[in-house]
Order: structure tokens, then C-alpha cells, then sequence
């Protein structure tokens, strides 16, 4: 990252800075000498903040933690003050919810909206760039026919009961958008990340990426895994993507960040080759019509609509603008895949202790 402009004269905020991506990109603020206002629900629990604290006491950045809360009116606006870049990163990734709107929709959008908001009153915001998805791309694999997806699609079929995760990352950024398009001061610069893999900085992780993987490795998937291709990305290479449209003069738009698509069972079998045994991890595929015929029972994100839609179609995007307007470069996912494992497995998440 040696090429990118780090400006260290202002703080930078970073919103839901506990997170799976946030805590690479705080680190990688720290390491250049950046003062970090790390936005966080509670700043008192020790737990959630310990790696904050801890990976700061060895940079030249320094770290001041803000108390603040997506559905709280206003409450970024004392961790925002004398920021000039803004990286909002807080928003829930997870498919496993009692309530679509109040645990999805809600904090992604209003959220947003808050955090967006509040930059349009902050008189030293001049760059915001938020972590969307490429779910705001794409909702199902059978919605590209074929095609590869870059950033001129959105993601038109994803509603609060189809793909409502998709939904809220879709519904979060056109609002983001809008908000934009009112103001003339800041300007917005988005990050559309597939699914993130790779270590955390913190012990416990609570991303969708390793409730995945701890699925895999539990033998949750001993019957087979799904018929399903994804596109993947090292969490490190996602980190270096806000980085850089946090502070490269030029940046503008969106960005798929993704290294390349894998099947589920091409994961599988990097895991099943990284455990060499020790984990109940099965690298077959389930065919199609089973996971039709089961998948409702076995989960309620698992519809029928969606094994339809999403199961047995190439998934297929183009990064080539972040690698020519940033500048990524983009790490192999063996290494990031099982580097993930491991830290499941060394933090007594699978196997023995789990």
C-alpha cells in the first residue's frame, strides 16, 4: 500500500469498526500513521474493543474510540468532527434473522441515511466511501443470464422475502445515492466486496463468511454441499479497496472487489485438504433437486425460490474497473480460505472445545 496517498493531518472516521473488514482497515490506518475515530455500539466492553486497542499500542496511528449507534439520530456526529474522510463499513451480514426490516433493512438503510446525513453537516467531510456488496449487484445467479456483471447493474429481484440480505445492501446503497446527489461537498465512493474470506483481527468474528466455514467444518454439509458458485475475495485485498478510494484523488463510483468465483465445493475442497482429516468436512456436491426438495426443511433462508434462482448458475463479475481505477492487485483465495479455517480451529470454534 506503499502507493497510496495516506493523508495523516485529519482523523479518519470508521464506522462499526469491531467488524470482520473494518478491523484490517483500521489497522492498515494505524500502521500508516493515521488517526483512527473508531465508531462502536459500546466502547466499555473490553471484549469487542481488546484488538483495537491492542494493534494500536504498536503503530504510529493513534485510536480514539466514539460511543455511536446506526438507529440514533445524530450520534456520529462527535466522532465525525474534523474528519475529513468518513469509511462506513457498519451494517449487520448476516441471512439469519426473526425479522427482515428491524434486523436487516432498518440498520442498513437508516443507518446510512444517518451516517450520510450527518456528513452532509459536518463541514470537514469531503470524502465518504461506503462498503456496499456485490448483493447490491446481483441478487440471484440466474438474474445475470449468462452474463458477467460489472457496476453498471443493480440487483432488481431481491425484496424482504426473497434474498432480504441483498435487499437491505441494495436498499442501503441507493440511498447513499440519493443522499449524494443533494450535496455538492463530499463525494461518495463505493466498495462492492463479494464474499469476504480471510482471518480476522479479532478472535470471534460474527460475518456470515465464518458462520460458512464453521457450517463446513462441523459437518453441517456431511450430505454434500450446495450446487452454488459465488464470487470470493481476501478480506486483506477488501481492506486495501476503502484505503485506496478513501485517498486516491480520482476515485469515483463503484468497485466490485473480487478475486474470482468458486463453487462451493471448489471451497470444500480446500478446506477438506487443509483439515487432512481432522474436521467432518465433505467435499461432494448435493444435486440440485435435493436441496429443492430438503433445503426448507433444514433452513428457512433456504426456499425453494431461492435454490431455484441462485443454485446450479455461473456467478460471474468483471473487477477490471477497481484494477485500473485503484489500482487492486488481488491475492489467491487458497491462502485466505484456509488461513480462516485455522483461526476457527485455534480459537477452539471447531473441533475439540467448540
Amino acid at each position: 500500500m506503499s502507493d497510496i496517498p495516506f493523508e495523516t493531518s485529519a482523523p479518519v472516521l470508521v464506522t462499526g469498526a469491531t467488524g470482520y473488514v473494518a478491523g484490517w482497515i483500521v489497522q492498515g490506518l494505524l500502521e500508516h500513521g493515521v488517526t483512527v475515530h473508531a465508531a462502536v455500539r459500546d466502547p466499555d466492553n473490553s471484549a469487542k474493543v481488546a484488538h483495537l486497542l491492542s494493534m494500536a499500542e504498536g503503530t504510529p496511528g493513534q485510536l480514539v474510540l466514539f460511543r455511536a449507534d446506526l438507529l440514533e439520530e445524530g450520534s456520529y456526529a462527535a466522532a465525525m468532527a474534523g474528519c475529513r474522510v468518513v469509511i462506513h463499513t457498519a451494517s449487520p451480514f448476516t441471512s439469519d434473522v426473526e425479522d427482515a426490516q428491524r434486523d436487516l433493512v432498518d440498520p442498513a438503510v437508516k443507518g446510512t441515511r444517518n451516517v450520510l446525513d450527518t456528513a452532509t453537516a459536518t463541514a470537514s467531510v469531503h470524502r465518504v466511501v461506503l462498503t456496499s456488496s456485490c448483493a447490491a449487484i446481483i441478487g440471484d445467479a440466474a438474474d445475470l443470464d449468462g452474463r458477467v456483471a460489472d457496476e453498471a447493474i443493480w440487483n432488481s429481484t431481491s425484496s424482504l422475502e426473497h434474498q432480504p440480505y441483498a435487499y437491505s445492501k441494495t436498499a442501503a446503497e441507493r440511498a447513499a445515492w440519493e443522499i449524494n446527489s443533494r450535496q455538492a461537498r463530499w463525494r461518495l465512493v463505493v466498495i462492492n466486496p463479494s464474499l469476504v474470506v480471510g482471518p480476522g483481527t479479532a478472535e470471534r468474528q460474527t460475518s456470515d463468511s465464518f458462520s460458512i466455514l464453521r457450517q463446513m467444518g462441523s459437518g453441517a454439509f456431511k450430505s454434500g454441499v450446495p450446487p452454488m458458485e459465488i464470487g470470493m475475495v481476501d478480506v486483506r485485498d477488501v481492506a486495501e479497496a476503502h484505503l485506496r478510494a478513501a485517498f486516491l484523488p480520482d476515485a469515483e463510483g463503484r468497485h466490485i472487489i473480487s478475486a474470482e468465483s468458486l463453487t462451493m465445493l471448489q471451497l470444500a475442497e480446500m478446506l477438506q485438504e487443509h483439515a487432512g482429516g481432522t474436521l467432518p468436512i465433505t467435499a461432494r456436491e448435493m444435486p440440485k433437486w435435493v436441496v429443492w426438495l430438503i433445503g426448507p426443511m433444514v433452513s428457512k433462508t433456504i426456499t425453494r425460490h431461492m435454490v431455484a434462482r441462485s443454485m446450479g448458475y455461473p456467478w460471474q463479475v468483471d473487477n477490471s474497473k477497481s484494477c485500473k481505477a485503484l489500482g487492486m492487485s488481488y491475492r489467491p483465495l487458497q491462502p485466505a480460505v484456509t488461513a480462516m479455517l485455522q483461526q476457527l480451529i485455534d480459537t477452539g470454534q471447531l473441533g475439540r472445545g467448540s
